[in-house]
């Protein structure tokens, strides 16, 4: 039985490691001399020909960059493409162009070999910078966010730009790994049990993170947009990776996880094109028909000659405890709430100055008590005085005169 244990058989695309260094420097060395002396020629097309390759790859890399500079304010396809370019090695263009020059030179096979380990390990780590560039773009877009101000969710950006590059990195790394020979069962299990292990102790944390994702891809809302959310009304200030700060317009400062501001509804305020306002007004039960039928049509021109409302609808609603009530709606074309404040304020003040010229008295709360006999017939809740009283109390009532009063003086 043989001592020496048995080398093992890899396939022919995978580079085998030289078992006798010295060894194989010296093949290497004498295969190389061999193939110029033989090849002179060859290898000088091949030479040019690869040389005018990379000029080629170089020129396309910077003709997308100048056209993504076109339109550098937006993230637009055109900006991603020439991200995507200017991330391109230069060595993996001289790594592509020899590649493609190496069956025409006739390398010997352990050139070839060479050429093709380092030809499958940069194409690895290119593909895996191009594929970080490509999603974080495709985020950047999504969300809208310009070159020049990425303070929407900067720091949500560079977490998820970290999170990208170690899962892609990771992969490119176990791909030229299992390239070599290596064994990488164990590496990708410990991988996996280092990422559950991640995931339990940092939930919270990834919890905001998805939050902040949906809030790249949904878009609810965006920094300076006025929001009302939980009873709370004011303009979003910052988006981070785990908060959301809200600035109230009480002038507080709120601060909301990004998961849970999800969880409730949200008005987003920034986003309307016109508010509606209501007004409840009521008048006295004492206002006659003719007037109660005119009340609309006063309130309609009211309403038009206030710029940018319009009406929507207005009558009679019912009959309240001491008043019959109207009701105004109409529309504000503007989003910005001080000419809204301004537009109603208008609006009641015309009201209230059309009335008065009219006659037409508000009602207020009001009540009237009716005392009644046994019978139910109404009576005075006090009694009637008689034609008598009224003159007795008349005649008390009426001052002394000057007689009375000098013989009350003088008397004994």
């Amino acid at each position: 039985m043989s001592s020496t244990a048995s080398k093992p058989n890899f396939p022919a695309h995978v580079f085998t490691p030289p078992t006798d260094v010295a060894s194989q420097a010296r093949m290497f060395v004498a295969e190389t001399a061999t193939w110029f002396s033989a090849n002179a020629l060859r290898i000088v097309v091949a030479l040019a020909v690869g040389a005018v390759l990379v000029a080629a790859l170089l020129f396309v890399q910077k003709l997308a960059q100048r056209l993504c500079r076109d339109n550098a304010a937006l993230v637009d396809w055109k900006t991603i493409v020439g991200r995507v370019a200017s991330k391109t090695s230069f060595w993996f263009l001289v790594v592509v162009a020899a590649r493609l020059v190496d069956g025409y030179a006739d390398t010997p096979p352990l050139l070839d070999k060479t050429i093709g380990f380092l030809f499958t390990v940069a194409l690895t780590f290119q593909a895996a910078v191009w594929l970080r560039e490509l999603t974080l773009g495709f985020v950047e877009h999504r969300a809208g966010m310009t070159d020049q101000d990425h303070g929407a969710l900067a720091s949500a950006t560079g977490i998820i730009r970290f999170l990208v590059s170690f899962t892609l990195f990771s992969l490119a790394l176990v791909l030229v790994l299992g390239n070599l020979g290596v064994n990488v069962t164990g590496l990708v299990a410990g991988l996996g049990v280092g990422g559950i292990a991640i995931g339990l102790a940092a939930q919270g944390i990834f919890k905001d993170l998805f939050a902040a994702l949906a809030i790249i891809f949904d878009r609810p809302f965006r920094k300076g947009d006025s929001i009302k959310w939980n009873g709370i009304s004011g303009n979003i200030e910052a988006i981070g990776l785990k908060t959301t700060r809200i600035r109230a317009v009480t002038g507080e400062q709120v601060v909301v996880g990004n998961a849970y501001m999800l969880e409730k509804e949200l008005f987003n305020l920034a986003r309307l094109d016109r508010r509606r306002m209501i007004l409840s007004l009521g008048v006295t039960y004492y206002t006659s028909e003719d007037v109660c039928d005119r009340i609309p049509d006063m309130l309609r021109t009211l309403v038009a000659a206030v710029p940018k409302c319009k009406v929507v609808r207005v009558g009679m609603i019912g009959f309240g405890d001491s008043s019959l009530d109207y009701e105004l709606q109409f529309d504000v074309a503007s989003s910005n709430y001080n000419e809204v404040f301004d537009a109603r304020s208008q609006v009641c003040l015309g009201i209230l100055r059309a009335f008065n010229q009219a006659g037409i008295e508000f009602a207020f709360p009001t009540q009237t008590t009716i005392t009644a006999d046994p019978s139910g017939r109404g009576i005075m809740p006090y009694p009637e005085a008689t034609p008598h009283q009224d003159e007795t109390i008349a005649a008390t009532d009426a001052p002394a005169s000057p007689d009375r009063e000098t013989s009350d003086e003088t008397a004994p």
